[in-house]
C-alpha cells in the first residue's frame, strides 16, 4: 500500500527554529520507506491564496495535496501558548480533505516542553475537522540549542522518537485508508 503523508511547516515568521525541526522530520522520513512524503511550508502555501475565501482555496495547491494525502505531519512552533495564526487560517480552508486522515503533531519551542501547549491546544481543531490526531507527539524542546549554527539536530536520541512517531501515523494511515476506500 503506497501512502503519502506530507509535512507542514505550520509559521510563516522570519528567522523560525521550526524550519530546522522540519527539516530533520523530512530527513528521517525520507529513510522511511513506508510512506512518500514532501515538505509544504505555510508560508509558501498562502502566498497563493489571492484573497481567504473557499472558493480561492479550489484550485489552491494545499488543496492538491491533501486530496493526495493519507494523513499530515504538521511542525508548528509554540506562540504564547498556542499555534500560529496563519495555521489556523490555512486548516480552516478546508474540511473533506482532511477526513478521517491521521495526523501527527511536532511541536518547537525554546522553552522545556517543546510545545507542548500548542500540542495540546491544537489537537481539538484538529478533531473537528475529522482528522485523528495520534497519540505521540514528537517535542523539540530548547529548539536554540537542539540545533547547531548549521541546522543539525544535536541529540542523537531523536532519530529513534522520529522512528516511533513514524510506526504510528503510518499504522493509523493504513488502517484509515482501507476504512476510506470502504466508504
Amino acid at each position: 500500500m503506497s501512502l503519502f503523508i506530507p509535512i507542514l511547516i505550520g509559521t510563516a515568521r522570519d528567522g523560525r527554529l521550526s524550519k530546522y525541526a522540519a527539516q530533520f522530520v523530512l530527513e528521517e522520513a525520507k529513510k522511511d520507506s513506508r510512506f512518500e512524503t514532501e515538505l509544504v511550508d505555510v508560508k509558501d502555501v498562502l502566498t497563493h491564496i489571492k484573497t481567504i475565501r473557499p472558493e480561492d482555496m479550489q484550485e489552491s495547491p494545499w488543496k492538491k495535496i491533501m486530496e493526495r494525502a493519507d494523513g499530515l505531519i504538521i511542525v508548528s512552533p509554540e506562540y504564547n501558548h498556542g499555534y500560529p495564526g496563519e495555521l489556523k487560517l490555512l486548516l480552516d480552508e478546508l474540511y473533506v480533505e482532511y477526513n478521517r486522515k491521521p495526523v501527527g503533531i511536532c511541536g518547537v519551542s525554546n522553552g522545556a516542553f517543546g510545545g507542548a501547549r500548542m500540542v495540546q491546544s491544537l489537537r481539538p481543531v484538529l478533531i473537528g475537522l475529522e482528522m485523528v490526531p495520534i497519540k505521540n507527539a514528537l517535542y523539540f524542546l530548547n529548539s536554540k540549542t537542539l540545533f547547531d549554527s548549521e541546522g543539525r539536530i544535536t541529540d542523537p536520541s531523536f532519530v529513534n522518537r522520529a522512528k516511533i512517531f513514524f510506526d504510528q501515523i503510518i499504522w493509523y494511515a493504513e488502517a484509515l485508508k482501507v476504512a476510506r476506500e470502504k466508504k
